[in-house]
């Protein structure tokens, strides 16, 4: 029989060197902790197996698994000496997911569970405190009827705010065990009116009905939105941790807390976190009270007031710190902890590695590196690839005027501006508009998911540095500002008000996740400055890896950025991008609508000197580097007018009617264009045009290496090759330009002739393309359109849909489809080397930069991957782990 159930503490440790794959990232941590001999609350894991059984098989449980989890239960009734649903000594637990990597606030938990009308009461005897007990109850309840029973909790938070306007508080520690008890029964007449049942009192019902709502929620849509985004497999499934209950709020001696073993946004050696006395841990990341410091420095620094936990209970933080250094060094990893103070009895709720900054996770990864907690390689396996996007983009002008509303807390760095927007579907909506927007709330929560992504920086009133919008933040890369307490949200009237001041919807406003500071309008940026970590890890990465990286880009100023980032050369130079440029496109247009083929040449004798000035400045950058350059690639009517007033200033600058003009462009639509007349068909039939370009490439080479001395190393791209007989068309073409050029400038440079392989057919016909080709770069955003039969411009519709149902793993667009594009790649390799052994292989799309597709580049063995040029640093990374990888 499978084995789904897994007891931990009290000495018991079944999963004990089992894996993250089978107990979630909690309940392997919790066992580990518990196996160091670390304070542990005992309980039980119920493995990912049964999340995907319990999904697959109609959300029913076994009558194996309840008797599996009956032992559980015996078993912490036995370490803890309480029952489950004793009304005398009551046994309460905790019920939490705990999935294999962290998805912090997307799944759900219950707290307090086992309390119902009779077990209260034995709660309020047995901890001599019945405020404490009736509190318990209605977080309970709240929490319950939230994620189990799937009410509106609005309901509930309007109830809690009118018993304490009516009673005149202002903080929820004011009321008393008889307001509370009051409350519960106002919750529990709620719960009826809107469920239509009573409150359940069954303990047992309410267990399952939480570990239901649990394996349930690795459903959500939130869950499925923050999967997409991470791209986390959806077969993967969460665990459930059932654990014995241990209460931050029994008073004075009591707290609850999140702490990091250093700091998560810098990276520096500090422990850093937050507390609250008399909370739960619910408490602390929900915003709904403000958090206390964990440390006297943070605090001080701060210039905060109430006291530290240092400075509150400093026996017990000293027991902390001492547990801070145990789990740093037994998991060597910057640690992200959950703890509990029970009058004065600490607690290990959780341990997990800790979500961070991409500029810290950098110093975290050299600092250990340096201090010998782990290797240089394992510094450079730490270090998310996508992370580096953080880094590579401008921060504030520290010299610019900025008109500073409000300062909140430096919760996750960057800088950025936007319209400030209200909710999470405005801000989508106007972000998929191509709109710049900050999403501002009161806080953040699980369902504000798709609208953090949308934004480029988050702005809450409430909340600490490890609230939900923090936590959130940091790993998305997004800036935040969090607890702007003077910030007043009004949501209906879509309007924030600070000291006086109004910002309204759509006011552009600038948040400085580094400073916390809130401003009014748009500060200018400046760029990064990339030294210290970043190039230590950047260095230790090129030392380990095989690939190299080149860059994707075509203007001076995009090859002297992709340079700065490290690309060693150019591994796709769009022509066409010049060709739209609006001194040319009049001589263009000229080109495509000559009749003749003389006609045409005398247009393209005009754009020569101007391609020859691109490749000058390109060749010019990159002097010494190789430099892929594809000709020009789309269909011709795509140069052509489309407005009435276009082809009027077409007419006048080139002499051609405005009827001839429309005859001429309804001759060149194509009902497909991405499958027609354009790539290697445009050489074929107009051979002039590549004779243009090939010239201006071999002139611009010659030039600049008379110049520099360091010549260029010319690759010239055939588009869109289907058959051998093409790519050897156009190859006598471009060296027939080579040596004619040659000839004039009276020396020869060394160059290639190859071809982006796009279509299936080219893939499948390697071998005969490769005794003409010397070198192939697979267009693998065209390759994947073909191989699919999808447009990536209108896939946007369903391939959402698709990825959620499991259709495809991830969108393919955006990593590679490595089960049927991947395939025909490997295809091409294996027999276009067996033609040439030496040819050169690449990838220039848009997978260059994502480093999935660049770990298949690697298995395959690729010789480099050509990326935008702020994601050479990615792809560089990304490349040393897929080597380190491929070595064990």
């Amino acid at each position: 029989m499978t084995k789904y159930v897994y007891r931990f503490g009290g000495g018991v440790s079944d999963g004990h060197g089992l894996s993250k794959e089978l107990l979630g990232g909690k309940g392997a941590n919790l066992d580990g902790m518990a196996s160091i001999g670390l304070p542990v609350p005992p309980g039980f894991t119920i493995s990912t197996e049964m999340c995907t059984r319990y999904l697959d098989e109609g959300q029913a449980f076994s009558d194996d698994l309840r008797a599996e989890v009956a032992a559980g239960l015996a078993h912490i009734e036995g370490v803890t000496g309480k029952a489950f649903g004793d009304p005398a000594n009551p046994l309460l637990v905790s019920v939490r997911s705990g999935a294999r990597v962290s998805m912090p606030g997307m799944m759900d938990t219950v707290l307090n569970l086992g309390l119902n009308d009779d077990t209260v009461a034995g709660l309020a005897t047995t901890s001599g405190d019945a405020r404490f007990a009736w509190d318990s109850y209605r977080r309970f309840i709240q929490m319950y009827s939230d994620v189990v029973l799937e009410l509106d909790h609005d309901g509930f938070e309007e109830a809690l705010e009118i018993a304490k306007e009516d009673n005149g508080y202002f903080l929820d520690t004011e009321m008393t065990a008889a307001d509370w008890q009051g409350l519960v029964g106002t919750y529990k007449a709620l719960v009826e009116k809107l469920w239509g049942k009573p409150f359940p009192q069954d303990v047992h019902d309410q267990l399952w009905g939480a570990i239901g709502a649990v394996f349930g929620s690795w459903q959500s849509e939130r869950a499925k939105v923050y999967r997409r985004l991470n791209g986390i497999p959806h077969h993967w499934g969460t665990a459930v941790n059932v654990q014995a209950m241990v209460f931050g709020n029994m008073g004075e001696t009591s707290a609850t807390g999140v702490a990091f073993t250093r700091d998560p946004a810098k990276g520096d050696r500090a422990y850093y976190g937050e507390f609250l006395i008399n909370a739960q841990g619910e408490d602390v990341v929900a915003g709904i009270r403000t958090p206390q410091y964990l440390t006297r420095t943070a605090r001080e620094a701060a210039g905060a007031k109430p006291l530290s936990m240092e400075e509150a209970m400093p026996e017990t933080y000293a027991e902390l710190a001492k547990v801070f250094d145990l789990l740093e060094t037994h998991y060597r990893d910057m640690q992200d902890i959950e703890f509990t103070v029970e009058r004065g009895k600490l607690w290990m709720l959780q341990t997990r590695s800790g979500k961070r900054t991409a500029s810290a996770a950098l110093k975290i990864a050299v600092d250990m590196a340096n201090e010998g907690l782990i290797t240089e390689e394992e510094a450079v396996a730490r270090v998310d690839p996508a992370a580096l996007d953080q880094l590579l983009h401008p921060t504030l002008d520290p010299t610019a005027v900025r008109d500073v509303l409000t300062r909140g807390l430096p919760a996750s760095p960057g800088a950025a501006s936007g319209a400030a927007v209200f909710d999470s579907e405005t801000a989508q909506n106007r972000a998929e508009l191509g709109e710049s927007v900050i999403l501002v709330r009161t806080e953040t929560s699980p369902e504000d998911i798709h609208g953090m992504h949308a934004a480029k920086g988050i702005l809450t009133a409430r909340g600490g540095m490890t609230s939900h919008a923090a936590v959130v933040a940091r790993g998305m890369g997004r800036p935040c500002v969090s607890g702007a307490g003077t910030v007043s949200i009004d949501a209906k009237a879509r309007v924030m008000r600070i000291a006086g001041r109004e910002v309204k919807e759509g006011d552009i406003i600038t948040i400085d996740g580094a400073s916390g500071e809130v401003m009014l309008g748009e500060v200018p940026t400046v760029q990064p400055v990339l030294a210290g970590d970043f190039g230590v890890l950047m260095g230790w990465a090129d030392k380990v890896r095989r690939l190299r990286v080149r860059a994707n880009a075509e203007t001076p100023l995009d090859c002297r950025t992709a340079r700065d980032f490290g690309a060693e050369g150019i591994g796709l130079c769009r022509t066409e991008h010049m060709f739209f440029d609006a001194k040319r496109i009049t001589l263009v247009r000229q080109m495509i609508l000559a009749d003749s083929e003389a006609g045409r040449r005398a247009a393209l004798d005009k754009l020569l000197p101007e391609q020859r000035a691109d490749f000058t400045q390109i060749f010019e950058v990159m002097a010494g580097l190789p430099v892929t350059i594809r000709l020009l690639d789309p269909p011709l009517h795509e140069f052509l007018p489309h407005e009435e007033t276009e082809f009027a200033d077409v007419a006048e600058a080139t002499g051609i009617g405005v009827e001839a003009l429309r005859r001429r462009a309804a001759e060149l639509h194509e009902f497909n264009p991405m499958l027609g007349h354009r790539g290697c068909r445009l050489g074929v039939t107009y051979p002039e045009i590549y004779e243009m370009q090939a010239r201006a490439i071999f002139e611009a080479a010659c030039d600049v290496a008379d110049k520099s001395g360091a010549a260029p190393i010319p690759e010239v791209m055939i588009p869109l090759v289907g058959t051998r007989r093409e790519l050897e068309l156009m190859k006598i073409v471009v060296d027939a330009q080579a040596k004619a050029v040659f000839a004039e400038k009276g020396r020869t440079l060394d160059y290639l002739v190859g071809t982006m392989i796009e279509l299936p057919r080219a893939a499948l016909k390697a071998a005969e393309i490769a005794e003409v080709g010397e070198f192939f770069s697979f267009g693998t955003n065209d390759l994947t359109q073909t191989t699919l039969g999808v447009s990536r411009d209108d896939a946007g519709r369903f391939l959402t849909t698709y990825v959620d149902k499991g259709i495809y793993a991830t969108d393919p667009f955006v990593s590679l489809d490595i089960e049927g594009v991947g395939e025909l790649i490997e295809i091409a390799v294996e027999r276009g080397r067996k033609t040439r052994p030496n040819i050169k292989l690449g990838i220039c799309g848009e997978h260059g930069g994502d480093p999935a597709s660049i770990a298949f580049c690697e298995t395959t063995g690729l010789d480099y991957v050509s990326a935008s040029p702020y994601r050479v640093p990615i792809a560089r990374l990304a490349a040393a782990q897929a080597a380190l990888k491929n070595r064990r």
